[in-house]
């Protein structure tokens, strides 16, 4: 990771002044490691990658993979690799980054025993997990934390074996310590700490059986991770002659250069200047940029770097910053303590009133507006109790509290004085240009929701207004809007603008929003549920209005519901004849099922008529609802599968079908943890275990992928429907226009943790308001086309022509390609004639 930031920071700064040539030990070029246990979550190795399409030869860029340099020739100034290349150079950058460290007991060279440090070692963990039922994790650090995670996640009974006599020793004190402890116990992790590995034992097959502790203890297991913590890869430097530092690390200076001036190192390998070796990545990455400022020419130090740590463990939140352990001289401590709550709180503060540091277990809110204040370097301006304590009824003090010189964004050193420049200076007006033109959120991303607190400060302080309302005939937002219609019973779109509007008619923003709200509500308002019955049809926009989807040369697309992705024979032959009878083009979709393109309107009833008189319903393509639940073929034929994730898949496709909602909604089940389904990329998705279901949130595919949140484990079937349910209605009743679930979730107060605490727990006491809307709509369902079918009215609208009916429109036109049709171009028009 530092070396592909140090390649992203050195070809930014202009035209290529050096000839770069990269060698890799790896199969694969950068990827983030940060981010390396949601590869057992479905993240795959491309998504994990750091190297954008096209890097190397936009820049020039000679990439070596899997060869790497095992010696440096200082006085030839060259490198040679694992395969006998030689590589001269004129400057060389080490980031050789740091390899686990494996405490040399007897057995540990097992085989099934493994560390957590690239892919292929997670690969290798999976493989082994699906062949054993216990796994111990040696190390209850960070890593080892993650590590535990994951062997939990795959359903293996999981043990945390640390030396120390707490977990994270590094980074929280007893307190924390023993808080983080009891909530991870409580997820069924056993914890032993104050005791180390004694020895591995080998089973009959010579494989691990079970791990000694140095107290005498034993465990049976079959799986072990060493992640006992990492030492700096500093072999290159050491064989060279370069001096290292006495645990490791290659001596640099404050420009990250060596004892040899060509010779640059940065990131885990080396010991910066002020004695540390980080192993974190924002000082990585300032390391990185300042190496590559040196070989711009231009000047640049790293003199040390903020170790703040944020992240979450098992479901825990974890946070430190600063002085956690108050070991400076005369710190005083502020403590703030809830164990039936799991909370533990601490601040570090100097005899002068500063900041030091801190530690939050089980609640890291605060901790946005405490790392800033701390690295401040300034007397407190409010009481240290008060940012401990549950925050008041008008709410803790917040970004907007901070000065200007806190830095906000710690992986890319962005201040809050930079992001205040980039809305009065730069002319940004929401957070997606701040992150442009700063980049700040776009490391970890866990500064996203305090830059948003500030750019709308700054904004507000410009006189600009934030407005939040859903477009110019409406100050209301589409959730407040929702609640207006469902409190006062509003079933018409012209009472909704005349009571709560700003005047007009309406436009294609509002009408849209609105017709889908009352498609939500309809049955509780008494009105139709159909959507092309009274005013409703004309708040459609095109493809409801003709219950398909309009194509780019003006025909539509049919797309027949293939629940679970399950078709028989029969119905794959009604659709083959009626694709061949009318001429369209077919294509399977990623949704497993088949679309067929070319209709005009005035054939959709017809082929209609034919799919529903087969069977089929409406697949809802065109609107803003359930598209798919996909699904694997599970237990019932492959031999990997836990659970019938078919049935369940079209139960649920069954069940949500038709509902209308902020956007378009889908999703996957998968009957193993192999995920062929890609649950993990939906809106919803289910994955099973042995002992019921996974299931995932606020995922998405597309332009911007997010890979789904953890939102309930080996869940039952009835839990898991009624937790389904609540969140979709809680999502349509809350997304704004057009929201996919994905931001959604990432933009509610409180995220993942406040939508478990809303539609598990009821923490707002709405549960019985969702389940009762989700009733009514799977008790009043009713397919859209088949029902248009039965109403001459209806099927009024389908004509190209309102004076001309059973006229076709002259401008759509096709030619053939592959055995099939194709729209015609613009300059192939003339030739394929009039139909």
């Amino acid at each position: 990771m530092a070396g592909q930031h140090f390649l992203q920071a050195l070809v930014g700064r202009g035209p290529a002044a050096w000839r770069i040539t990269v060698l890799a030990e790896e199969p694969r070029p950068a990827y983030d490691r940060v981010k390396l246990t949601s590869w057992f979550t479905g993240t795959t190795a491309d998504q994990l990658s750091l190297w954008p399409d096209g890097f190397a030869d936009d820049h020039g860029i000679d990439l070596t993979l899997d060869d790497p340099a095992t010696a440096i020739d200082r006085t030839a100034r060259t490198v040679t690799t694992r395969s006998g290349r030689t590589v001269p150079y004129d400057a060389l950058v080490l980031a050789t980054g740091s390899r686990p460290f494996v405490p040399p007991v007897p057995g540990h060279d097992t085989p099934g025993c493994f560390v957590y440090r690239t892919i292929e070692d997670l690969e290798a963990i999976r493989a082994r997990a699906g062949a054993v039922g216990t796994g111990a994790v040696v190390g209850g650090g960070l890593l080892g934390l993650e590590a535990a995670g994951a062997l939990r996640a795959m359903g293996l009974e999981t043990h945390v074996v640390e030396f120390a006599p707490r977990l994270m020793a590094v980074q929280v004190d007893e307190g924390g310590g023993a808080t983080l402890r009891r909530k991870i116990e409580e997820l069924g992790v056993a914890v032993h700490t104050g005791a180390g590995a004694g020895g591995i034992e080998a089973g009959p097959d010579g494989t691990v059986s079970g791990m000694t502790l140095t107290d005498g203890g034993r465990i049976d297991t079959g799986l072990v991770v060493f992640s006992a913590g990492v030492r700096p890869r500093d072999e290159l430097a050491r064989a060279c002659g370069l001096p290292v530092g006495e645990r490791g690390g290659i001596v640099v200076d404050e420009a990250c250069r060596t004892a040899d001036p060509r010779i640059l190192a940065i990131g885990e390998c080396a010991q910066a200047a002020d004695g540390r070796v980080y192993g974190l990545v924002a000082p990585a990455y300032a390391m990185a940029e300042t190496a590559a400022a040196g070989l711009a020419g231009d000047a640049a130090a790293f003199t040390g770097a903020d170790l703040a740590t944020k992240l979450k463990l098992l479901g825990v939140d974890v946070a430190s910053f600063g002085d956690a352990h108050g070991t400076g001289e005369g710190a005083l401590e502020v403590l703030y303590a809830n164990s039936r709550e799991g909370v533990y709180k601490k601040l570090v503060v100097g005899p002068d009133g500063r900041l030091l540091g801190g530690v939050l277990v089980g609640d890291t809110e605060s901790f946005d507006v405490l790392r800033p204040l701390a690295a401040a370097g300034t007397p407190l301006t409010t009481p240290p109790e008060h940012l401990v304590l549950p925050a008041p009824a008008d709410g803790p003090p917040g970004p907007v509290t901070l000065p200007d010189e806190a830095v906000v964004c710690s992986c890319h050193n962005v201040s809050k004085a930079t992001l205040r420049a980039a809305v009065t200076d730069g002319g940004c007006t929401d957070v997606a240009a701040v992150k442009r033109c700063t980049k700040a959120g776009t490391g970890c991303g866990s500064c996203v929701k305090m830059i948003g607190t500030i750019v709308d400060a700054e904004l507000t302080s410009l006189g600009t207004p934030v407005d939040r309302g859903l477009c110019e005939h409406f100050a209301h937002t589409r959730a407040e809007l929702f609640e207006i219609v469902r409190v006062k019973g509003i079933t018409t779109f012209s009472r909704l603008l005349d009571e709560h509007g700003r005047g007009g008619e309406g436009c294609d923003v509002c009408k849209p929003v609105v017709g889908s709200v009352l498609a939500t509500l309809n049955p509780e308002l008494g009105n139709s549920v159909h959507i092309l019955d009274g005013e409703q049809a004309a708040l459609q926009d095109t493809n409801d209005h003709f219950l398909a989807n309009l194509q780019r040369n003006g025909s539509y697309s049919v797309v027949p519901r293939v629940p679970g992705g399950e078709i028989t024979p029969a119905g794959l032959i009604t659709i083959g004849e009626i694709a061949r009878d009318f001429g369209l083009y077919t294509k399977i979709t990623g949704g497993q099922r088949i679309d067929m393109f070319g209709a005009t309107v005035d054939q959709l009833p017809l082929i209609w008529r034919r799919l529903v008189d087969a069977g089929f319903e409406s697949g809802h393509a065109y609107g803003k609802a359930l598209r798919t639940v996909k699904s694997c073929v599970g237990q019932t034929w492959c031999r990997y599968g836990v659970q019938d994730s078919v049935a369940l898949a079209i139960e649920l496709e069954l069940r949500y079908r038709g509902l209308r909602s902020p956007h378009k909604i889908k999703s996957a089940v998968s009957g193993c943890a192999r995920e062929c389904a890609e649950a993990q990329s939906k809106d919803f998705g289910v994955i099973a275990t042995s002992a019921g279901w996974n299931l995932y949130v606020g995922g998405n595919g597309g332009m911007t992928p997010r890979h789904a949140d953890l939102l309930l484990t080996d869940a039952d079937h009835a839990t898991l429907i009624r937790t389904i349910d609540r969140f979709l209605m809680f999502y349509i009743r809350t997304a704004d226009r057009l929201e996919r679930t994905a931001p959604w979730v990432e933009r509610l107060e409180g995220g993942l943790d406040h939508l478990r605490d809303v539609i598990v727990d009821d923490s707002l006491g709405i549960c019985g308001e969702l389940d009762a809307l989700m009733a009514r709509h799977t008790s009043t369902y009713q397919d859209e086309w088949r029902a248009t079918l039965e109403d001459p009215e209806r099927l009024r609208r389908f004509v190209s022509f309102a004076n001309a009916p059973g006229t076709p429109d002259p401008t759509v036109r096709f030619l053939p390609e592959r055995g099939q049709i194709r729209p015609a171009r613009t300059h192939e028009m003339a030739e394929v004639g009039t139909p």
